[in-house]
């Protein structure tokens, strides 16, 4: 994981994620020292909306972390302007 991915975590990456979150990482913490197979990351918890709505570290099995593809918001296409045709 690296700063700016989006996670999923669920049960499968901690216990603590019987309600799944989604996380967008700003850095792993190598300086903490884990059990194989766990890390440390810091980031921050998204809403629904996919707005940061609070700043964590996190202890998770790196196993259990499922990496997102960005949501892509829709574009709405750009507005065609009519112009009267005179006909006849």
């Amino acid at each position: 994981m690296k700063g700016g991915d989006m996670v999923h975590l669920t049960a499968a990456a901690s216990v603590q994620f019987l309600q799944p979150i989604f996380v967008r990482v700003i850095r792993e913490l190598p300086e903490r020292h884990t059990y194989d197979g766990w890390v440390w990351i810091e980031g921050y918890e998204l809403n629904a909306a996919g707005d940061a709505v609070a700043r964590r570290e996190l202890y998770v099995m790196r196993a259990g972390v499922r990496l997102q593809a960005l949501p892509v918001k829709p574009i709405r296409p750009a507005k065609r302007r009519r112009v009267p045709v005179r006909v006849g």
